[in-house]
């Protein structure tokens, strides 16, 4: 499998493709029947193998069929639906696609962006009681009809923006190569079959979303049930109505399943999981024995992002090893750790994490000053520092920028946030930087209480005290009903001191 269009070969034509709750499932023959119609379509609107075309939809089925069958045919955009005016203006100027999709009747500010940089708005339609993710295409206009079959290996098949916490977003073409490989990747390690069922309730204009939950599953000919988004209320409701074999998440989302599981006993006992997966931010360990216990399946951590086309490691199902604190060994690419020469280190030193393999992208658009620092003899630099333990299992210690600089005492964000998270009363934690006017650089960090419980923050700093240096100890302690987090259920240490008021 090489391309979006061989994926979607591997299902029976009467096999269930692509579902959602209280709806019927488009089948994979449907599905690739949709294909064939989207691509007419799309040509017909002088949308060419190498044109960009702009997805801008509500989580659920059809966001999936438009991402699958546009990208089968051209390279898709998928841009978060909740963005402003001037955040589709900046996206949709720097992306450059030739048409923009959106729902019939969705008053997105991304139309008046659209417009006004004189990009072509196509709407899809549901006809009423269709089965899910079954929709057709409204052009705007007609256009030269052009004459090219489906996307290739090498073709883009999906792009996208780095986060730019700190700086400009930087975009990140992928190939249908690269998506196929790192969901080949996913499904090997998951040992997914066209009996599973997956449970998506991750963001579909991520790359998460897309691929570890989507692709990996289409890869295979399994099921996968798409919710509108990740909702607390109704998880086990979507359990109980849809029987998943598995589901990935952000810890988060995780987090708040955990929290209504008590409320939920018999719905619980019915459940036929077979595993969970975690990716995309730290899983705490606390989380990760909470998720074992309550469901009674094997938890497995991995490590992703974009521009690897999302999984680089992954622990493993038994009889595999899974360690708690780590995403385990490579789950695809090559994986090594340089120095800041960018000379490779043994196993057992701390350093920068470095990939090489088919699932990485290769290269950023239009950046050579951010290339030329992105990649050292093949490798591409991922930003995150960690080590390699005995048995060969990734370490991931944090984001090298997120690593807090104290006077020229290095921390961490992540031990100090396990420490705090194995506090009874903590339900979850982010540790960030905050400004210093002498060391440059201090400790905080955010607490959002257990239901009931209830701490101190003279409490929660001599608690960390017992397992940390001083140095280490937080500054200050805030507490908050909820931690501010990114679009995608992500916390980000960059920049929440600013976001919060800390930084005068």
């Amino acid at each position: 499998m090489k391309t979006i269009s061989d994926i979607l070969e591997a299902g029976g034509a009467d096999r269930p493709a692509i579902g959602a709750p209280d709806r019927c499932s488009m089948t994979y023959g449907m599905l690739r029947a949709r294909t064939e119609t989207v691509r007419s379509a799309l040509r017909a609107m002088g949308v060419s193998v190498t044109d960009r075309v702009a997805i801008v939809l509500p989580n659920g089925p059809e966001m999936a069929t438009a991402f699958l069958t546009i990208a089968a045919s051209a390279a898709t955009a998928p841009l978060n639906p909740g963005y402003r005016r001037d955040e589709f203006d900046f996206y949709l100027g720097d992306l450059k696609p030739k048409i923009l999709v959106v729902q019939v009747g969705d008053d997105t500010p991304a139309r008046a962006a659209a417009e006004a940089a004189g990009i072509a708005v196509v709407e899809i339609e549901v006809p009423q009681d269709a089965e899910a993710g079954f929709f057709t295409l409204k052009p705007s206009a007609d256009a030269a009809v052009v004459d090219s079959g489906p996307s290739q290996a090498e073709n883009e098949a999906l792009v996208l923006h780095t986060s730019g916490t700190t700086s400009r977003p930087k975009v990140v073409p992928l190939t249908g190569a690269n998506l196929a490989a790192s969901a080949i990747h996913i499904r090997d390690t998951l040992s997914l079959t066209a009996d599973d069922t997956g449970l998506n309730i991750m963001p579909l204009f991520h790359i998460h979303g897309l691929i570890a939950s989507l692709l990996s599953s289409m890869s295979v000919g399994a099921h996968v049930v798409c919710t509108p988004g990740f909702n607390a209320l109704k998880i086990f409701g979507w359990f109980s109505e849809v029987n998943p074999t598995w589901y990935t998440a952000v810890p988060t989302m995780h987090q708040a399943i955990v929290a209504r599981a008590e409320r939920n006993k018999e719905t619980l006992a019915k459940i036929q999981l077979r595993f969970i997966r975690s990716s995309s931010s730290s899983l705490p360990q606390t989380v990760f024995a909470e998720l074992e216990a309550t469901f009674g399946v094997p938890v497995i951590e991995a490590y992703g992002m974009t521009e690897a086309s999302h999984q680089m490691a992954s622990n493993q199902l038994p009889p595999g090893k899974r360690k708690a604190g780590t995403v385990g060994p490579s789950g695809g690419p090559e994986i090594a750790i340089l120095d800041e020469e960018g000379i490779e280190l043994p196993r057992g030193a701390t350093g920068e994490i470095v990939i090489r393999g088919p699932n990485v992208f290769a290269g950023y658009e239009n950046n050579p000053s951010a290339n030329a620092t992105a990649f050292t003899n093949g490798w591409f630099r991922t930003g995150d520092q960690g080590s390699f333990d005995e048995d060969g299992h990734l370490a991931i210690t944090g984001r090298l920028k997120e690593i807090i600089n104290r006077g020229g005492e290095k921390i961490a964000p992540r031990e100090v946030d396990d420490v705090l998270q194995a506090h009874p009363a903590v339900s979850q934690v982010v540790t960030f930087a905050i400004p210093h006017d002498k060391l440059g650089e201090d400790v905080a960090a955010i607490v959002v209480l257990k239901e009931g419980a209830s701490a101190t923050e003279h409490e929660l700093r001599d608690h960390c005290a017992k397992s940390l240096a001083d140095f280490k100890v937080p500054r200050k302690i805030l507490f908050m009903d909820e931690i501010p987090k990114g679009a995608t259920g992500k916390l980000q240490r960059i920049g929440l001191a600013q976001k919060l008021g800390l930084t005068s």
